[in-house]
């Protein structure tokens, strides 16, 4: 046994993940019934990986932020920008592939219990109100807005605190950290948990039914993955983007696309930030404002989806409206973490666009759900491994010019 376990250990973290979904599936198809326990393990993993996110963050960024000193500078700007262009981008495409490739719904599922916002001014009100929240709250619901005002406003009033106290706070960030190394060396179990509870509640078969949607999906997002990130990156940089953008995709992404959540995946975008030498005082606020802003994944769900509905009634969608559908599926996108639902209860809202009445909006949003096994990971994945990716973009094309003023 401990000659096996010392075998496993040695094997790389991705490898042992691509072994626990192949368990996985393989248990989903052939024991479904005898092993249903196991959905335990992915239950555990994304709630113990919930659980230490928030208070890693609280503390990562507070920490960093009462260690800056003036005048030192940091690419948060840049970073801002591009996760801004990136998830308009991301939902641009979104529509153009949508009019090129014009799928059709079938109407027939239920929204389910669930209240969408009623227009973009709830949503917006809805983020100033978490903004506000207690922060105890904030810890407890995972509001992400909330923790980063807190954690920003308290580093900022303990810029002028001891050196002991910022030493503190960097002491418990590294042990909250560590915490985190040990849960995600739990991975491959709880991939394995995920994904048979995935398919042995949802079934292949079920899939199949919607795999346009799906195919239309999954190619938007992987188009956005490795045609215009890379070439976003490339205007950043100046240098070859794909070394760069597979890492992330491999190392963020593939943990990303089974936990199906953003904040969760937090942790370990911080680790990669860290192996990619990035500079600590900016991605350590970086990282969680990506999750909460940086949603192109959502916004190209939103338009997808949105416009699967206007085929499916035969609406006319003129060249206008395509346009303002791209500006309200990006705002839209960056709020999705503000409400209850994420990306998919923001579907309503853009149907509204196109007087399409809430009924049958809810109807779009069930489907949303049904297709969720991999919309959902897909999308996950894409906005959580963009973060990383933009981050070390700014901090490439930053060093460079730090280079060349010293040169």
């Amino acid at each position: 046994m401990k000659t096996l376990l010392q075998t496993w250990n040695h094997i790389s973290l991705v490898k042992q993940i691509i072994i626990g979904l192949l368990v996985g599936i393989l248990l989903a198809l052939t024991l479904p019934d005898r092993v249903s326990g196991i959905t335990i393990f992915g239950d555990l993993f994304v709630g113990a990986l919930k659980g230490v996110a928030p208070v890693l963050v609280f503390f990562l960024v507070m920490s960093a932020i009462s260690k800056h000193k003036s005048g030192q500078k940091t690419n948060m700007k840049s970073i801002i920008a591009l996760y801004l262009v990136g998830t308009f981008l991301a939902g641009t495409i979104a529509v153009i592939a949508s009019f090129i490739f014009k799928v059709e719904l079938i109407l027939a599922s239920d929204g389910g219990d669930v209240t969408p916002p009623g227009g973009i001014t709830e949503v917006l009100k809805n983020l100033v109100f978490n903004i506000v929240a207690n922060p105890v709250d904030a810890l407890l619901n995972a509001n992400y807005i909330g923790i980063l005002t807190w954690a920003i406003l308290l580093g900022i009033a303990l810029r002028h605190a001891g050196d002991g106290t910022k030493e503190f706070l960097s002491n418990i960030a590294d042990a909250v950290s560590q915490v985190v190394r040990w849960v995600i060396r739990f991975a491959p179990l709880g991939v394995m948990g995920l994904v048979f509870n995935a398919i042995a509640t949802s079934g292949i078969e079920t899939l199949f039914r919607y795999g346009q949607l799906i195919l239309l999906l999954v190619g938007t997002m992987l188009f956005v993955a490795l045609i215009v990130n890379p070439l976003i990156v490339y205007i950043t940089t100046r240098q070859n983007p794909y070394p760069l953008v597979l890492k992330c995709l491999k190392d963020s992404g593939i943990t990303a696309f089974f936990t199906r959540s953003s904040a969760a995946n937090i942790p370990v975008n911080m680790k990669l930030c860290e192996e990619l030498n990035l500079d600590k005082d900016t991605y350590s606020i970086s990282i969680p404002l990506g999750a909460t802003i940086n949603m192109g994944g959502a916004a190209i769900t939103i338009s997808v989806l949105t416009l699967a509905a206007t085929n499916t009634l035969g609406i006319q969608v003129d060249f206008g409206t395509a346009i303002i559908l791209c500006v309200l599926s990006a705002v839209s996108a960056c709020g999705a973490s503000g409400v209850a639902g994420g990306s998919l209860l923001l579907i309503p809202l853009a149907c509204s666009l196109f007087g399409i009445d809430n009924a049958t909006a809810m109807q779009v949003v069930g489907v949303g759900f049904i297709v969720g096994v991999i919309q959902d990971s897909c999308e996950t994945a894409l906005n959580s491994s963009t973060d990383v990716l933009f981050t070390a973009a700014a901090d490439i094309a930053n060093k460079k010019k730090q280079k060349r003023q010293t040169s």
